[in-house]
């Protein structure tokens, strides 16, 4: 079993494919559903992202039951500052316990995304 994508509800399919191609994903394909536009990207090991922007859906409610999504990274210093971001959640800092640095941004919608980078 493995996860295929993760659908994230947006304001702005457009922003958000902005967004995530600063991390290498490129669009790979769409279908509109009504009044919902689904877009997708993915990366070169084929992880989707799949983003719905449905017409006059500009805000959404990001709950408690959702968290954030991790992307890896080579330098989670570099991506930091050169991703053009929406918001800091957490500034980069080493997890020694995880092996990991990490930092926390917002997309253009406020959906959480963790960067990673293996210590």
């Amino acid at each position: 079993m493995e996860i295929l994508h993760t659908c994230l509800n947006v304001a702005d399919a457009e922003a958000s494919i902005e967004f995530y191609e600063q991390f290498g994903f490129e669009e790979s394909w769409g279908f509109e559903d009504g009044d919902t536009r689904h877009r997708y990207v993915a990366d070169d090991e084929g992880v989707e992202i799949q983003l719905a922007d449905t017409e006059g859906e500009e805000s959404f409610e990001q709950g408690t039951a959702w968290d954030h999504i991790a992307i890896g990274v080579e330098s989670v210093d570099k991506t930091f500052e050169s991703v053009d971001h929406y918001g800091v959640v957490k500034e980069p800092g080493d997890q020694p316990a995880a092996g990991a640095r990490t930092a926390f941004i917002e997309d253009p919608d406020g959906h959480v995304v963790e960067l990673i980078e293996p210590l």
